[in-house]
């Protein structure tokens, strides 16, 4: 009986439960182990944080998911590599010390990236970061109320962002369209860095998200945050400003334990892969999703191109256990994105093409829709 273990349930290993509930894996004991019994689906968290979605809406159950599939569930982290001996180390979700390894022939990773700290003095302590997105969700509904909960007469509590990507400036626009859509008072402000927001994206797309920010009254700080604490975030050059809480929305980082195993990985510490998903430095070993960097073609790291490695992670994992030739997958040189701008509003970005309106919103919600359908037995 040969071993396959699904280390981290996101977007691609989502696609191969799938694949595996259509056509099961024979001869192969398959386990999934998982910080949470569920994955949050991040696009559609700003549609929550707006008021547009019940938190159920905007999950895939994984026990279900997995029973379908024929796997195995276990909640816990992976917390490192034993490469000769081919076992992960573990530690349950719930402390329980009774599994601390779990053996493998075949492994697959798609744990996802962490937010990192580090670069801003106090953030750790201080400020609330958006990953793990379970403890994120856990925390803010309470943290928006007491926001938004000051008397008449009292000047209104200030939320910064940290973060000028696309889930900064989402998360901006979600709490301010909130506050305002329920009579409350809340002043948002999004801390870019000294690239501005979005800055890889298309001049239109940036013109349209800033005048979503303008419009939503959400103010654009095009400074580096160098520090925060109880209170204020302090900016570069020395300036600082108030701030009654601080989300961290920074880019993806690389967790620890993949380097320190002895796995091949970039100069980021993301895990190096090749064309076929598989490590370039270890044949037993596959990732996929935001933990991953495929050495031929870098792609942004976005849930787009996790989603889409899924079926082809699934065809190269029963490959790999038959002995078969994997196949090569290319990703999309493009993507699209669709962001949420707050109300039931969006703009689509394709390369230097962009449009906004409510009909994009309209269509992105579908999209997610569909998507979380697929994957809960109900499309």
């Amino acid at each position: 009986m040969k071993r396959l273990l699904l280390a981290g349930g996101g977007h691609a290993h989502v696609g191969v439960l799938q694949a595996l509930a259509a056509q099961p894996l024979h001869d192969t004991e398959v386990t999934l182990i998982t910080p949470a019994a569920r994955q949050i689906y991040s696009g559609m968290l700003p549609g929550w944080i707006a008021g547009h979605y019940a938190l159920e809406q905007c999950v895939i159950p994984l026990a279900p998911a997995a029973a379908r599939a024929g796997v195995r569930l276990l909640l816990g982290h992976v917390t490192g590599l034993d490469l000769a001996a081919r076992q992960a180390r573990v530690l349950p979700a719930d402390g329980n010390p009774g599994i601390t390894a779990l053996p493998f022939d075949l492994l697959s990773i798609d744990t996802g990236p962490v937010t990192d700290a580090s670069p801003i003095a106090g953030a750790a302590e201080a400020a609330v970061p958006l990953r793990p997105l379970e403890r994120f969700v856990a925390r803010w509904p309470d943290l928006q109320r007491q926001l938004t909960a000051r008397p008449p007469g009292h000047d209104a509590a200030t939320l910064s962002v940290i973060g000028g990507g696309a889930g900064g400036v989402e998360l901006a626009l979600a709490a301010a369209w909130r506050a305002q859509s329920e009579g409350a008072s809340l002043c948002v402000q999004l801390v870019t860095g000294r690239s501005g927001v979005l800055p890889t994206a298309s001049a239109g797309t940036r013109g349209r998200l800033r005048a979503a920010l303008a419009a939503r009254g959400v103010a654009v700080i095009d400074n580096e945050a160098t520090a925060v604490a109880p209170g204020l975030v302090r900016l570069a050059g020395g300036g600082a400003r108030p701030s009654d809480a601080t989300l961290l929305v920074t880019g993806a980082a690389a967790a620890a334990w993949p380097r320190a195993s002895g796995l091949a990985v970039d100069e980021r510490g993301f895990i190096a892969i090749n064309e076929q998903l598989r490590s370039v430095s270890h044949p037993a070993v596959f990732a996929a999703g935001d933990c991953a960097s495929m050495q031929a073609h870098p792609r942004p790291r976005s849930g787009v191109y996790a989603v889409r490695a899924g079926p082809v992670l699934a065809d190269n994992l029963r490959r790999a256990l038959a002995g078969q030739p994997l196949r090569v997958y290319v990703p999309q040189r493009r993507a699209l994105y669709l962001l949420a701008t707050g109300p039931r509003h969006a703009v689509a970005s394709w390369g230097p093409l962009t449009l906004a309106g409510d009909w994009v919103w309209r269509w992105k919600d579908r999209i997610d829709r569909r998507f979380i359908a697929r994957h809960t037995g109900g499309g």
